[in-house]
């Protein structure tokens, strides 16, 4: 099979493509060739050595994709060659075949496209546990998205909005505002403007990915609101004042998509819940990117960039 490896941590120049072995399939396992991998901020930060990696000789990046099972594990039930399927925590992946637990594998419904499956796999999982796991807002709650234009944050927002939900949030340029106005947000400010002392405790929930504004977040929730924490990407938050939040009622909410992801079936049910929203015509996104595994240091360039406005996906030809 060909692959995109490396054999040392750095930046894009040590990322390769060429042929390694097939992998091998266990019993309870299914091997898929890709058709779709999609790249996320974490295969940069493994490629890098600053987050956990699967060990393999040579490094092979990704843990998210779709594609076809093209063989079975002699263990393997309620399977079969042929089935178009998704994954979205399976490591090396970054290669035209991948060998993935039968636990893990989502199978994906023939009415919803290639392209748009592999586009929303862990970015509308997550979206979907933050909404109806963490949150639970009620119709006609306020809420607040930090980086409401990431890949996330646009699933997450117009989630919200088809529940009845009344959205706003923060993006860092006016081309990233517009988009997201279009998609049923009540308003977006621009984080270089003055904003946040118009809507300090206006709202009932505030979403935060970015970690370094989790001060900010809670200052803008109402007493007995809270912040919904799911990441870092911005930079870790400072220490905060458990004291200070008991005597506003205000809570921090945190948790890891893994811990609901725990079996085939929640993981089905989850998908087909999300989908619901993409066939209704209540969730659009923007195209994603495509780039094929050849090029991948293009792939990942443009995705640490962040210039990116939509899911960047690596094809297998």
């Amino acid at each position: 099979m060909k692959a995109l490896y490396f054999n040392h941590f750095g930046d894009n120049s040590v990322l390769q493509y060429n042929s390694l072995p097939d992998p091998e399939v266990k019993n309870n396992e299914v091997l898929v060739k890709m058709k779709y991998i999609g790249l996320n901020f974490a295969d940069i930060y493994r490629r890098k050595g600053n987050y956990h990696i699967e060990k393999h000789s040579p490094y092979i990046n990704g843990y998210e994709g779709l594609g076809t099972i093209v063989k079975l594990g002699h263990k393997v039930e309620k399977s079969h060659l042929g089935d178009k399927v998704l994954f979205v925590d399976v490591p090396l992946a970054n290669a035209e075949l991948v060998a993935v637990p039968l636990s893990k594998i989502i199978k994906v419904p023939a009415y919803l496209g290639e392209k748009t499956a592999a586009s929303i796999g862990l970015q509308g999982l997550t979206a979907d546990f933050l909404a109806h796991d963490l949150a639970n807002n009620q119709k006609h709650d306020q809420v607040f998205i930090q980086g409401i234009s990431g890949g996330v944050g646009q699933i997450l927002l117009q989630m919200l909005v088809a529940d009845g939900i009344n959205v706003y949030g923060v993006t860092s340029t006016k081309k990233k505002q517009e988009l997201v106005l279009k998609q049923g947000v009540s308003e977006v400010y621009l984080r270089s403007n003055k904003w946040e002392t118009k809507v300090s405790g206006k709202f009932d929930t505030v979403f935060d990915g970015v970690g370094k504004t989790l001060d900010q977040s809670i200052s803008l929730i109402k007493h007995r609101g809270k912040v919904v924490l799911f990441g870092m990407a911005g930079g870790d938050p400072k220490k905060i004042d458990a004291l200070k939040l008991l005597e506003q009622s205000k809570s921090i909410m945190t948790g890891d998509l893994w811990d609901y992801l725990t079996s085939r079936e929640e993981r089905q049910f989850r998908f087909s819940r999300l989908v619901k929203y993409f066939s209704d015509g209540k969730i659009v996104i923007n195209d994603p990117k495509i780039f094929s595994l050849s090029e991948g240091r293009k792939a990942y360039a443009l995705l640490e960039s962040g210039q990116s406005n939509g899911k960047i996906l690596m094809r297998c030809d």
